[in-house]
């Protein structure tokens, strides 16, 4: 029966242009399709100490595809290649910052900068009724990319409590 319900919500996104088609919106415990496992590995590689360009750094120089929504001096939005709801897009610092808890009084600028670029982008969105803001730190966080981002998750009532 779940299945079925999640289909059909699936389709309804795509035909709202939510989600693209072959896209899938997936909730799943323990870490949607294995974001859990593949923070674990991320932290275990050493990705958090940098030397090798994240896949966030990849699309903010081109050489791999994004649907990009907006784009500034500072900061990046694209859609999330997985989404976890109808609406999900993240917000993201062109400079590198590889976790929020490694952040310092210099980039309180650039943090309020990417918040409100979320704001704007939520109600370009139509998020009116409501939104989620999230950003995984480390490895029990579930952070599988070590460059700083914010989820944007919105479109359907969100659960509580998260994880």
């Amino acid at each position: 029966m779940a299945a079925v319900l999640a289909r059909g919500l699936a389709r309804g996104w795509a035909a709202r242009g939510a989600l693209r088609a072959g896209q899938r919106c997936v909730a799943a415990p323990g870490g949607q399709d294995g974001e859990v496992g593949k923070a674990r590995r991320a932290a275990a590689a050493g990705e958090e100490a940098g030397g090798q360009p994240t896949i966030f750094s990849k699309i903010i120089d081109r050489s791999v595809p994004a649907t990009i929504l907006y784009e500034d001096d500072k900061c990046l939005v694209f859609r999330d290649v997985a989404p976890q709801a109808p609406i999900h897009f993240l917000v993201i610092p062109k400079r590198p910052i590889p976790r929020i808890s490694r952040v310092g009084p210099q980039d309180a600028e650039l943090l309020g900068h990417l918040l409100v670029v979320a704001a704007r982008m939520a109600q370009a969105e139509g998020l009116a009724d409501g939104y989620r803001l999230v950003i995984n730190d480390g490895k029990h966080g579930a952070q599988s990319v070590y460059h700083l981002h914010l989820h944007v998750l919105g479109g359907r009532q969100l659960g509580w409590p998260p994880g």
